[in-house]
């Protein structure tokens, strides 16, 4: 029987890869990705977002949105009321990832279809 070989005929060149890298870096971790989808689904305010991300503590939700308003996927917006309220907001920048996530989703699904399948054997 003849063995057949994969070959991935890839887009990317090496100069591509840091561009990989720095998408991987931001997103990266277990919480980035909740909290931004977290946010583009209506949840501005700090409660909100940290009853929405399951299992996230106070602090390292606020070590990330602080990530993210540096890296300019999120804006934090002070209102003046007493007492004061923050709201978390997506930029313009944030919406660019959109076709990632679900590319992400699809994949998730395909993925989890496929080792459930699997188990099954």
């Amino acid at each position: 029987m003849e063995e057949q070989k994969l070959v991935y005929e890839s887009t990317c060149t090496g100069k591509d890869l840091q561009a990989v890298k720095d998408a991987l870096y931001l997103l990266q971790g277990k919480w980035k990705l909740p909290i931004l989808i977290s946010i583009l689904g209506g949840n501005h305010r700090f409660k909100e977002i940290s009853r929405n991300v399951e299992y996230i503590s106070d602090r390292m939700l606020s070590k990330e949105l602080k990530e993210l308003e540096i890296n300019l996927l999120v804006t934090r917006k002070l209102h003046n009321t007493f007492p004061p309220s923050v709201e978390y907001l997506p930029t313009p920048h944030t919406f660019t990832l959109a076709s990632l996530v679900n590319a992400l989703k699809d994949w998730g699904y395909i993925h989890r279809k496929k080792v459930i399948d699997n188990m099954g054997r």
